[in-house]
């Protein structure tokens, strides 16, 4: 069972940054891959980034390649994601989520956290 609790966000004009964390409970969150996922108002959730549990590779989705970085510390059992010149269309509710397997779909994560709003204004 791995826990999750989303932190950092809030509201950035367009251009800006900022950065969310995840922390994770449990002994074996350096086993799991870790992803994040957003949600706009009337829209399903979709893919930000996923990070294997060593940290050695990542995945974006081509909406926030070069703009988003997805990092982890092992020994804190975090998970963070860099988000640099965001856009008002990032608006949403960022989830972070783990599971063993999962890498890109939503559906395939166990383990969810409760979500950090991110509003960007134009």
């Amino acid at each position: 069972q791995v826990q999750l609790v989303e932190s950092g966000g809030g509201l950035v004009q367009t251009g800006g940054s900022l950065r969310i964390s995840c922390a994770a409970s449990g002994r074996t969150f350096s086993t799991y891959r870790m992803g994040w996922f957003r949600q706009a108002p009337g829209k399903e959730r979709e893919f930000v980034a996923a990070i294997t549990p060593s940290g050695r590779t990542t995945y974006y989705a081509d909406s926030v390649k070069g703009r988003f970085t997805i990092s982890r510390d092992n020994d804190k059992n975090m998970v963070d994601l860099q988000m640099n010149n965001l856009k008002p269309e990032d608006t949403a509710v960022y989830y972070c989520a783990a599971d063993r397997m999962a890498t890109m779909v939503a559906s395939e994560y166990n383990f969810w956290g409760q979500g950090t709003q991110v509003t960007v204004s134009s």
